[in-house]
């Protein structure tokens, strides 16, 4: 029986790694999903967003937290002819947001696009966007072999699943939404055999460079994506990942320097984002921020757990970049971001749908190759 990546293991490894997989999944049972002292934006407010002198804004009844309130009320600015970064920052300042660092201030990217699309447009985009990341799925996964058939049907489903909260319109303000959703469609295009053939890296380049020019947390995605073409010794890509890597810093550089000439000395320094939540900040962001929310406790922590560990089952060099995706984004929502934060998850839970599909296939190839029976990984 093929044991996949785990073929180089010698059973006392694969035994071990076995045991440390069941002790992850007992630990994400017990793990909270649910970030402690506030509600799940997804599941909407009581009250809705206002203006910086506190007056109401007209949102026909839709649900709104706070970050939701100020990014509206950005796209609404721009819309009345306003610069963003003329009142970006005395808007945060008066709801009691932090300015300083920099950071904690948006790049305008998506309010401009949200702002030009109308809520008409945004919509259309979304349906657009959530039905390319299915049939990007449903073809990357039939046109690896072993993926095909039975799988094919169940992966794109899981696909849709994850895919599935593009739509939900309260929300497209929010950064995470699109970029993560870009990831997921970028990821997809994208092949990992040597010298890129077969694949459409410039197309899943550019919508990586979308997604990074509209969140900055893209940029794991891009710095995996420039390691796997200098893997694969495919040097035209490699430059183009390096070179949108600079322009990033370079742009990234910029909106630091026009926030910093807003930010006053009598503005607080925010709270940290190193808070080493552990194994709750990875479930939290990750169940939070997708449709996992709906699954109890005891099935959802596992989920996040299979999600990420099934993308070893899938016998490619695709497999082992979703894992390692999937995985680091895992590790570093365990160290950084607060629980308020939590909402980051919304930037890799639609990719990790797909991981799922193969998870049985990868618990199976573990045990193989950890000797303890003969089971068939299909």
């Amino acid at each position: 029986m093929d044991r996949g990546i785990f073929a180089r293991l010698s059973p006392g490894l694969a035994r071990l790694a076995l045991a440390l997989l069941a002790a992850v999944l007992v630990a994400s049972m017990i793990a909270p999903t649910n970030k402690p002292g506030n509600r799940s934006p997804w599941q909407g407010a009581v009250e809705g967003p206002v203006d910086a002198q506190g007056k109401a804004i007209d949102t026909k009844d839709k649900p709104y937290d706070e970050d939701i309130a100020l990014y509206v009320v950005a796209i609404e600015r721009i819309r009345k002819g306003e610069n963003y970064y003329d009142f970006i920052v005395p808007e945060q300042r008066a709801r009691n947001y932090p300015v300083n660092p920099g950071i904690a201030v948006r790049l305008p990217t998506l309010a401009y696009l949200d702002a030009a699309l109308g809520e008409p447009g945004q919509i259309a985009a979304a349906m657009l966007l959530m039905v390319a990341i299915v049939l990007v799925w449903w073809r990357r996964l039939g046109a690896e072999g072993e993926a095909g058939g039975r799988l094919q049907r169940l992966g794109a489903a899981l696909v849709f699943v994850g895919a599935s909260l593009q739509l939900n319109r309260h929300y497209f303000p929010l950064h995470e939404l699109w970029a993560g959703g870009l990831i997921a469609l970028s990821f997809g295009l994208h092949r990992m055999g040597k010298n890129g053939r077969g694949g459409q890296w410039i197309a899943a380049f550019l919508t990586a460079a979308l997604a990074l020019s509209i969140r900055e947390l893209a940029l794991p995605y891009v710095l995996l994506m420039t390691a796997f073409s200098l893997w694969n010794r495919n040097l035209r890509e490699a430059t183009a990942w390096i070179a949108l890597i600079l322009v990033f810093f370079a742009g990234l550089a910029w909106h630091l320097s026009i926030v910093a000439q807003h930010v006053l000395p009598t503005d607080p320094h925010g709270p940290p984002w190193l808070v080493m939540r552990g194994m709750a900040g990875w479930l939290v962001n990750v169940v939070q921020s997708s449709n996992l929310r709906w699954l109890p406790h005891v099935l959802a922590g596992p989920a996040v757990v299979l999600m990420t560990f099934g993308w070893l089952g899938w016998k490619s060099r695709s497999g082992m970049a979703g894992f390692l995706l999937c995985a680091g984004y895992g590790v570093g929502f365990m160290l950084v971001g607060r629980w308020d934060n939590f909402y980051w998850g919304a930037m890799i839970a639609p990719v990790m749908f797909a991981g799922l599909v193969f998870a049985p296939r990868a618990v199976m190839q573990l045990v193989a190759a950890a000797r303890l029976g003969n089971p068939s990984p299909n």
